[in-house]
């Protein structure tokens, strides 16, 4: 084995299980990957920053800006309205939900669509009776089968597109994988309305109106000195029986604790007071005068957040008052969630975990300032967020239809289409400069630029051809459909440690090598790539969406494995099936 073949696979092995430790962030990661390879002579400079030049990581940037705008424009809202109606059928919501949601993921970035829906699901689920846990998991696997379905629908899709415009080939046509992405979506929609249905467990609704129930949400809030409810019993105070709320101790300034809390306690100035209970009225603590965030502050021009700790967050293994929180993001932490199980310390003891939902007060900026973060997720603007401003509602969503359809009818490349849907964005005030500017996900260019990075180097030093053929060696004497089921599940599995489109990018050149070294055509092997990113449905922090709907949902790992596996086995039989039929393996 040559020493720069070796030294690759070394550094692959070492940026991947870094990702899937989540030590640092994967775009932290795999760019130091990239910049060991140009040290240690494998890349030279300019091929290694190649990938960041690819028309790719434009058109992905601006899709970033695109899907901002419809979002901010209030566009999905207005779709959202048309989603439920009044029908009180778990099964009719459930395709009024999914259909949609596949949809509009296929042209659309699928993290704000699913952010943007949760809120509606559990409120449906709340009319009915039923559990939102029988609908989020759903919406976010829809979601993610509608990125499959064309060539915009998920940024490891323009990975693909972009690697194969590397090796000199054709580009993927807008559609072209509609071809296996739209029998998987509606193979797996009807998979989530029947047997996926089954095997979703009902669990409990975090926010559900029962008091016993809603005591895993902790939160914890100081009595400042100037406050009218100092010198008044909690009874006097009116914080005994507030609906979904329950004052669980007090936690005087020397030191005292008062458990169970009587109706006549007393109150003091530098209380500390500790409420469990529901989202919504944990929030209006915030309201309530004299009673501030634990290191917060009263101010009116703050609002309320909630964000989801990201798995890969620098706070991640922290105390919270370990973690200098309130300097770094000028927020102070009101309240904490965590799925499935009940927190029992102080807030300022809390251990960070990845999946912990934080109720924040921030400052109005705070939303623009952190959306894009990999510190977290954004779950919800409850106070403070900018107001949708609903006159370019119908004109972002017909921008959107444009860009659709533009490369079919015109020839024209995407990245063309892209930037021009961008200019009349722009031109018509739709989206501002700033907006501009805030939407783009930087780390998510760099992570991918550093990709394309890296996989050149797994071709130039011969490690892809290595690999390529170990996989041959296994896979080939069993024929080229036993070969093509092996980088999909390849690929996902790899989806599943690191994101979908590292995945892709990394496991490109190995799949098409072992295509050549089988005598096949290397195209079909690109497009199981393509479909095997996006099938990490398997694991909570595989894809955005399925860490969005984790906490919401009062999900467990192990329940996205008892759904999602079955879902990636179907993807990976239709792919199989339906690949070599559309693109040949000998043509």
């Amino acid at each position: 084995m040559a020493v720069a073949a070796l030294l690759t696979l070394i550094v692959l092995v070492a940026v991947t299980v870094v990702m899937a430790r989540e030590w640092v962030g994967a775009d932290v990661a795999m760019f130091t990957g990239l910049a060991t390879l140009v040290v240690a002579g494998v890349l030279d400079p300019a091929d290694a920053v190649k990938g960041f030049a690819n028309p790719a990581i434009v058109t992905i940037g601006v899709l970033f800006v695109v899907a901002s705008a419809v979002q901010e424009t209030g566009g999905l809202l207005l779709l959202t309205r048309a989603i439920f109606g009044d029908t009180r059928s778990s099964t009719r919501a459930m395709l009024r939900l999914v259909v949609p949601t596949a949809l509009m993921s296929s042209v659309l970035n699928n993290t704000p669509i699913v952010a943007m829906f949760i809120p509606a699901v559990r409120d449906f689920a709340q009319r009915i009776g039923d559990s939102p846990s029988r609908f989020l998991m759903p919406l976010s696997f829809a979601a993610i089968l509608g990125g499959t379905c064309t060539a915009i629908g998920t940024s490891s899709n323009l990975v693909v597109s972009a690697a194969l415009v590397a090796r000199g080939e054709p580009e993927l046509g807008m559609f072209e994988l509609s071809w296996v992405g739209v029998p998987t979506a509606l193979a797996g929609i009807v998979y989530l309305t029947t047997a996926g249905k089954w095997l979703l467990r009902r669990r409990r609704d975090p926010a559900e109106a029962d008091v016993e129930d809603a005591r895993q949400y902790l939160a914890e809030v100081e009595l400042v000195p100037d406050s009218p409810l100092v010198g008044r019993t909690v009874q006097e105070a009116g914080l005994r029986g507030l609906p979904g709320l329950f004052l669980v101790e007090i936690r005087r300034a020397a030191g005292q604790v008062v458990r169970p809390v009587a109706p006549q306690d007393r109150l003091r100035a530098g209380d500390h007071l500790v409420f469990t209970g529901l989202a919504d009225t944990v929030k209006d603590l915030q309201g309530r005068p004299g009673l501030v965030p634990v290191d917060g502050e009263a101010r009116a021009d703050r609002g309320v957040y909630e964000v989801v700790l990201a798995p890969r967050s620098p706070l991640l293994g922290q105390r919270v008052k370990d973690s200098d929180f309130r300097r770094r993001y000028d927020a102070a932490i009101l309240a904490v969630h965590r799925s499935g199980e009940r927190i029992e310390s102080k807030i300022g003891d809390i251990v960070l975990q990845a999946g912990d939902t934080l109720m924040l007060v921030a400052s109005p900026g705070f939303l623009r300032a952190w959306r894009n973060s990999p510190h977290f997720v954004l779950a919800t603007g409850v106070d403070g967020a900018t107001p949708p401003r609903y006159r370019y509602a119908r004109f972002s969503l017909l921008v959107v239809g444009g860009l659709v359809v533009a490369p079919a009818l015109t020839g024209l490349p995407l990245v063309v289409v892209a930037m021009a849907a961008l200019v009349v964005l722009l031109v018509s005030g739709a989206i501002g400069t700033r907006a501009v500017r805030q939407a783009v996900n930087w780390p998510v260019l760099v992570l991918i630029g550093s990709a394309l990075g890296i996989a050149e180097a797994l071709e130039q030093s011969g490690a892809a051809r290595l690999v390529a053929d170990l996989l041959v060696q296994g896979a080939a004497p069993l024929g080229p459909h036993v070969l093509l089921a092996a980088t999909y599940a390849i690929t996902a599995c790899l989806a599943a440690l690191v994101s979908n489109p590292a995945a892709a990018a990394l496991v490109f050149p190995v799949a098409i090598s072992a295509a050549t070294a089988a005598g096949a055509d290397p195209r079909p092997f690109a497009i199981v790539v393509a479909m095997g990113a996006s099938a990490a449905f398997f694991t909570p922090t595989g894809v955005v969406p399925n860490l969005l709907v984790y906490g919401p949902g009062g999900y467990r790992y192990l329940d996205f494995t008892r759904v999602g596996l079955p879902l990636t086995v179907l993807g990976l039989v239709i792919a199989v099936a339906v690949v070599p039929s559309v693109w040949p393996f000998f043509p």
